[in-house]
């Protein structure tokens, strides 16, 4: 009895060290610092660069209405021009998420001018609740990629670093 009751706790402390474990979602990025990232709206595509060479592309959905550059609350569109990356999400609804700077003070004051608000809370970020690649363009303005690239964007890609966004 004593023995089965000695296998009992093995296996119940094995179970419990592989539910322990790290959170899989944050991982660590040990290459070279990504010094910007360039966005291709028309190839649907996005580009980790160090300095002048390519680190890693994407494949990327854009906003419900890719066409054209970001001006108004709503929209659909994905933001075109300089920024950078801003903020993290944790806890994003969308797995992971990196906030770019979208509105600068050139949009806001078009926005303004026509009487309308810039929008906000343009993120890079997963597709969770959405499936995988393919699934055309969906977000509000937002650059989606796989909930698995956005765990990898998240660890290479520091606060501050510029992204481009091209037509």
């Amino acid at each position: 009895m004593r023995v089965l009751k000695l296998i009992a706790a093995f296996f119940l402390i094995l179970g419990l060290a592989a539910c322990g474990g790290r959170d899989t979602k944050f991982q660590r990025y040990n290459g070279p610092p990504i010094t910007q990232i360039v966005v291709y709206k028309g190839a649907h595509q996005m580009q980790m660069f160090h300095g002048n060479k390519i680190m890693k592309t994407y494949d990327v959905s854009l906003g419900f209405a890719p066409t054209g550059h970001k001006q108004f609350e709503g929209d659909g569109k994905t933001p075109e021009g300089a920024y950078r990356i801003d903020r993290r999400n944790p806890n994003s609804r969308y797995h992971l998420s990196l906030g770019i700077s979208y509105p600068n003070k050139a949009d806001i004051a078009y926005a303004e001018s026509q009487g309308k608000k810039p929008g906000g809370e343009i993120f890079i970020h997963g597709k969770t609740g959405f499936g995988g690649r393919n699934n055309g363009d969906w977000t509000f303005g937002c650059i989606a990629v796989s909930d698995e690239e956005i765990e990898e964007i998240y660890a290479m890609v520091a606060d501050g670093t510029p992204i481009f966004i091209f037509p």
